[in-house]
């Protein structure tokens, strides 16, 4: 049952953040499993239980990622992260290129939504003709999302655009290389509160229709990877 992280959170992911090491984070296994691994899969396993619930259609699969970085991967950083996460997507091994629901909790704080970790650029590229052939119906959710006020378009943005966004209101997701709806909080009441669970739920709940919107592109990507 989650009830909630702790400043021992808090504590161990600064800790591993400036002693980025196997030899501090081996001194403090326990606590990271305790403070900090546990409490993120029971957080995911009840928001996934609640959620899925609600959409059992969506095929969704909950993962909660690894603390231990690819080794193949380093660039330079240490061996851990200092933040950890969890997603629920459909099994794909590209899953990077379709829109999952994340969560994550890091020393700076946590944050949540919906969206792609690395879409493919075909993916963006239909995205951005649908909103220039019917661009009333991404503005409609752009005005729920505005009016909610919870999340915003997130993601970098290409420097320079051969063609205007087709209107004001979709220029933020117009303009995107790779794009995701969310929002960031301080390390809070209530990230260390067993309310977490809902409103994880509630937020996600709200970002379905984004969610099932952004679905409806990643063909165009996949295609590629044949």
């Amino acid at each position: 049952m989650f009830t909630g992280y702790s400043e021992k959170t808090l504590e161990f992911m600064w800790g591993i953040r400036f002693n980025n090491n196997r030899e501090w984070f081996t001194a403090h296994k326990d606590e990271y499993l305790q403070y900090l691994y546990e409490p993120t899969v029971a957080l995911g396993r009840e928001s996934y239980d609640k959620f899925t619930a609600k959409y059992p259609k969506l095929g969704l699969n909950l993962h909660v990622c690894r603390i231990y970085r690819d080794a193949r991967r380093l660039h330079g950083r240490g061996p851990y992260k200092d933040h950890l996460w969890f997603t629920f997507r459909t099994e794909n091994d590209v899953w990077t290129q379709q829109p999952v629901f994340w969560f994550e909790v890091a020393p700076d704080g946590w944050s949540h939504g919906v969206g792609f970790w690395n879409a493919a650029p075909a993916t963006m590229k239909a995205l951005r003709e649908d909103m220039e052939r019917r661009p009333e119906h991404l503005e409609k959710l752009a005005r729920r999302l505005k009016k909610d006020g919870r999340f915003q378009v997130q993601g970098e943005d290409y420097k320079k655009m051969s063609k205007a966004p087709p209107s004001e209101l979709l220029a933020p997701w117009y303009t995107k290389k790779h794009l995701s709806i969310g929002c960031d909080h301080p390390f809070d009441d209530l990230v260390c509160s067993p309310e977490l669970v809902d409103a994880l739920v509630d937020g996600f709940t709200f970002l379905e229709p984004y969610y099932q919107y952004l679905k409806t592109f990643c063909k165009a990507g996949l295609e590629d990877l044949k």
